[in-house]
This record gives C-alpha cells, structure tokens and sequence, in this order.
C-alpha cells in the first residue's frame, strides 16, 4: 500500500515547509525537486497568504506535483484567487471574490509578492487542482468530507468538461447548489447561532461571525458546544456565552462524517494541544496548525496504510516534545 504525508496549510511559509520535507526524508534532486524514495506528500491546500515566501511555497509544491512526488487539493485561498480574477456580469464590482477590504486584506501577501503575469500563471495552475481525492485506504479534503457535496462537484465537472470557467463562475455565484458543495469542500459547513438565539462572536482576525464553522468530525455532534466552533468574545467584546448545554439541530448534524475510511483534512487554525484530542477521531484527522503563525508548527500526518488514526503519526516543525 501507498505510503503519504499529509501536509497542512502552509500559507506562504517556504523555509519552513522545505524544513519540514527534510525532516520527513524528503530530499531535494538534481533540479531542486524534493523527493522521497518511497513515500509521496499529499497537500491540503492554503498554499498561499499570510506568510513572506509565497513564489517559494508554490514553485516548490509545482515542481513536487509535476515530478509525482507530491498531490494536491484545492484549499479556500486558492479558491478565493481564481474567484478574485473572474469577472462576474452579475456583480456590483465586477469580481465573483469581492475586492473589499477584508478579502484585500487576506489576500494582500500573495498580490504583493507576486506580479500580475506570475498570479495569472499561479491562477491557471490553481484551476487545475483537485477539489478531493479518494486514495488507496485514505481520503483528503481541504476542509469538510461530505458525499452529497462531492456528488454536486462530480456532477458539475462532467458538465462543464472540467473545472473551465464555466465551472468556476457556477461556483463563484451564491445561491447556487454548486456554490454550495464547493464551499462544503473547501470552508466547510457553518451553523447559524441566529438559530439558536446566540450573537456574533468575534474570530480570529478580529472580524465578526454571525455563522459558526461545525465539527462535522466530531463524533455525535449532540450539543452545540460539540458542534459549534466560537470564539470567545461576542462582537461586542463580552464572553461568549456557554453553549455546552444547547441541543443541536438535525440540520446541523446532517454534515456528520460516519464512514470508516479515514480522511485527513487541514483548515481549521488547530492549536496544537494534543493532549486534548481534539484535532483527531477514529477515522479524521486534522492538519492544519497556523503554520504561517510564529508560534504554531507546520504539521504531517505520516499514513502508513493505517484503516484507523494514529495520533502518533502526527510529524510537527518546529519539532517538539510538549
């Protein structure tokens, strides 16, 4: 069986992904390309953003890609490139990614380290990642495994005859079905606390969020506090209230990964606390730990062939014992 190493976000951080592939065996040949002798990397996407070497990150992962040392999926922020670039005759400013401030700022470090004839030729090559893929024993998705989804995504390629424009101004329009599964695959189902009667929260970059990300992974998904990923203080800077004791809806829990096939995923800004066995089940593991944060690892999981996780397959750089 096919040995892979399942590699998380990177976000622009090529020094340390090129740290990483050496700690894993992987060794750079002749033109540069890193290889390994018997293993193959496998990409979750979020190649791009945030971090100060994104032309590094991409030639890297292209040249691995193309040699068949590596695979790829398609992550959001490869997503949100090709949908920044797509003119939408629909739109009120032209674009099916919106040119707000917000999504400027997300997007900002791989306009502003690249010229516009590298992000035309990055763009073109994103288009032809996969949004999945069904490997021998394994599965991996940029963020949330989900068979209806992936059913609307089969569908729509063999309709369009491949991820052609068509294909992506169909993804890019809100309200369609299509739109929908993509942003499944590649964000993840949200629940909306609206719902539930519970107020924005405020996430990571600080930004308020009326719909929370869902732990499609976890195992019953019976409280919202299984469920529901919040941050901390509402929108208007005030705890979070407790939702430790919310019944969740049926709705909500139709996202629920049931299959006994594990499936890696990154996305989700994990904090690397093992200890609480929260980035894990039996059949999904996370891989995804803010690499392009300072703080916070680059992180692999090693899948030996494996029909069960095994946290102790879990490779980190900055390597560390706590």
């Amino acid at each position: 069986m096919a040995q892979y190493d399942i590699i998380g976000d990177v976000h622009g951080e090529g020094t340390r992904l090129h740290q990483l592939l050496v700690s894993l065996g992987y060794r750079p040949d002749d033109h540069g390309c890193f290889r390994h002798e018997t293993r193959t990397a496998v990409f979750v996407g979020d190649l791009v953003d945030r971090g100060p070497e994104q032309r590094l990150v991409l030639e890297t992962v292209r040249a691995m890609v193309e040699a068949g040392s590596a695979r790829i999926v398609m992550g959001n922020h490869e997503l949100n490139a090709i949908l920044w670039s797509i003119d939408d005759p629909d739109g009120s400013d032209n674009f099916l990614r919106k040119h707000s401030k917000k999504n400027r700022k997300q997007h900002r470090a791989f306009l502003d380290q690249l010229a516009k004839p590298e992000r035309v030729e990055w763009r073109r090559w994103f288009r032809s990642l996969p949004l999945f893929l069904e490997l021998e024993g394994l599965r991996v998705v940029h963020a949330c495994w989900h068979d209806p989804s992936l059913a609307v995504v089969r569908a729509a390629i063999r309709h369009h005859e491949g991820q052609t424009n068509a294909f992506f101004l169909e993804a890019g329009r809100k309200g369609g079905t299509l739109y929908d599964a993509v942003e499944t695959l590649t964000k993840g189902p949200e629940i909306s606390l609206a719902a539930y009667g519970l107020p924005p929260f405020l996430d990571k970059g600080e930004f308020a969020r009326s719909e929370a990300r869902v732990r499609w992974w976890h195992p019953t998904g019976a409280k919202l506090s299984d469920l529901a990923i919040v941050g901390e203080l509402t929108a208007a800077g005030t705890p979070y209230p407790d939702i430790s004791a919310i019944p969740t809806r049926e709705v909500d829990r139709s996202f629920h990964y049931s299959d006994t096939v594990p499936v890696v995923y990154g996305h989700y800004w994990r904090r690397w606390y093992p200890e609480e066995r929260e980035d894990w089940t039996t059949y999904t593991a996370c891989v995804d730990f803010s690499g392009s944060l300072e703080v916070t690892p680059l992180v692999a999981y090693r899948f030996e062939g494996e029909t069960e996780i095994d946290p102790n397959h879990y490779l980190r750089w900055p390597i560390s014992t706590t």
